[in-house]
């Protein structure tokens, strides 16, 4: 009697360091996952940033060169190669803007796939130690009964 108390012990302790694992990697993989959305987050405020300092940029730039066009003598209102000019940095600040918002894009669905495959994984871990504690809840009680009709 006392070999079938120690296996079902025994048992029942592998089985609780089985759920007891599985539970770890799932909340370690929510863990990451947490992380890779907060990284996230970071970029997109960083990504904000960088299309500010472009348009401050722009601005600063279109301000400079309507004064030097003035001071030249030029009249910006009716001057077609100044207007074309300033049509055309307006036009490459609009597609630097537009790169930093497609390559946050991409970054973003980057990092939802990562955090998504992260999750995934732990609760493919943690199912897969629910299966194997009851597998081993069986080989347990098969060993037990074995010993009790020895």
């Amino acid at each position: 009697m006392a070999l079938e108390t120690i296996l079902l012990v025994s048992t029942i302790a592998s089985v609780g360091g089985m759920v007891l694992g599985g539970i770890g990697a799932k909340q370690e993989a929510d863990l990451t996952a947490f992380n890779i959305e907060t990284e996230k987050r970071q970029n997109q405020v960083s990504a904000m940033q960088q299309a500010r300092a472009r348009r401050d940029e722009y601005d600063l730039a279109t301000s400079s060169n309507i004064a030097a066009f003035s001071a030249a003598g030029r009249d910006i209102t009716t001057d077609r190669s100044v207007q074309a000019f300033l049509e055309k940095q307006k036009e490459v600040a609009a597609q630097d803007i537009g790169r930093i918002a497609t390559q946050t894009n991409v970054e973003d669905l980057r990092s939802d796939m990562m955090a998504m495959a992260a999750r995934r994984q732990g609760r493919n871990a943690l199912y897969a130690s629910l299966f194997n504690a009851v597998g081993t809840v069986g080989e347990g009680l098969y060993r037990a009964e074995q010993v009790r009709t020895d």
